[in-house]
């Protein structure tokens, strides 16, 4: 018997540190006050749901308001404390928390998180590029051990780089704490290049202020003083999440990715970190994505899948009308343009 009962995410942490699993950071406390400083986005509480009185799962929200409705967001949740579950254990319990969101808040149209399975009591998500893959870098054992569990093409890249890269690398997470204007610029430059618009430069800086430096690093590589490429990396439990990155055009040719990346795997790894994760890379799930996998696949043999984001429906007839405009607007747009 599945059943759900409403919990904090302080309760949420305690409870998984007794049984010995490791929360992502975006299902801890620190997260929640984190988004609590975003517009828009309010720390919502966590959910407990037990099956025959034992905890099986946990999941922390935040309340998304968008174009005038609410739906729930948890990244990387359920979390659940047993491994992967069973596809008869998932659904019964993701649909009991959806009935357990619509009893307790009645503004939510929608639950937004990771779902291992594709059932017909799921929707693919009405915005963004979910994923089921990535790459998770063991950090331990220190730099000659990184280096030596790389894929022989990332072994060479990095060595290349080490010898005729001229950038320094470090961790500058107090000079971006005070400032960061010129981390941002080379965003804006990438933001050029890429066909991307970022965020403004609060988002960043706020996210470093509210994580603080227990939670988030900035690692940077600079030529002759100026910055050429950067990451933000956040921490928890021993295991870290490259989440933003940004790189000079000019540098491209430097191979200062490869070496700043390895930098970082080494300094996270001296800082206690035990595993590296780089976050999406493209499959059959995720086709967009598989831009990214040249780069981020030759820093470990394998490849570490997970539950992807999808939606499970709350008012259904109101998140069906939100999946037909969403069908309708690239006809909108391909109207406007011609």
């Amino acid at each position: 018997m599945i059943t759900v009962e409403r919990t904090t995410p302080e309760s949420i942490e305690q409870e998984a540190t007794q049984r010995g699993v490791t929360l992502p950071i975006e299902q801890t406390p620190t997260w929640m006050r984190y988004q609590s400083t975003i517009s828009g986005r309010a720390p919502w509480g966590g959910l407990r749901i037990r099956s025959d009185d034992r905890t099986a799962a946990v999941i922390s929200l935040v309340d998304f308001t968008t174009h005038g409705y609410h739906f729930l967001r948890s990244w990387h949740g359920p979390v659940w404390m047993d491994g992967k579950p069973d596809e008869t254990l998932e659904r019964d319990a993701l649909l009991a928390v959806a009935r357990e969101v619509h009893r307790l808040d009645r503004r939510q149209v929608f639950l937004r998180c990771g779902i291992w399975q594709d059932g017909d009591w799921t929707r693919p998500v009405l915005s963004s590029v979910p994923y089921d893959s990535t790459v998770v870098i063991d950090v331990t054992g220190g730099d000659d051990a990184i280096l030596s569990r790389m894929k022989r093409r990332g072994r060479r890249d990095v060595r290349k780089s080490l010898r005729e890269c001229p950038a320094t690398c470090a961790d500058e997470t107090s000079k971006a704490m005070k400032s960061f204007a010129e981390y941002y610029d080379v965003m804006v430059e990438t933001g050029r290049r890429d066909g991307f618009a970022p965020a403004p430069i609060s988002d960043y800086s706020e996210m470093i202020e509210a994580l603080g430096p227990d939670h988030c690093r900035v690692f940077a590589a600079r030529v002759e003083g100026r910055v050429v490429a950067w990451s933000l990396v956040t921490l928890n439990s021993g295991v870290a999440v490259r989440y933003y990155a940004a790189m000079r055009t000019d540098a491209m040719r430097m191979h200062v990715t490869d070496r700043l990346l390895y930098g970082e795997c080494c300094e996270l790894g001296r800082q206690g970190v035990t595993a590296y994760d780089l976050m999406g890379i493209g499959s059959d799930f995720s086709p967009s994505l598989k831009g990214l996998n040249e780069f981020k696949t030759k820093f470990t043999e394998e490849i570490t899948t997970i539950a992807p984001d999808r939606d499970v429906p709350i008012r259904r007839a109101f998140y069906g009308a939100l999946h037909c405009a969403r069908k309708a607007l690239p006809i909108i747009r391909h109207g406007l343009r011609h």
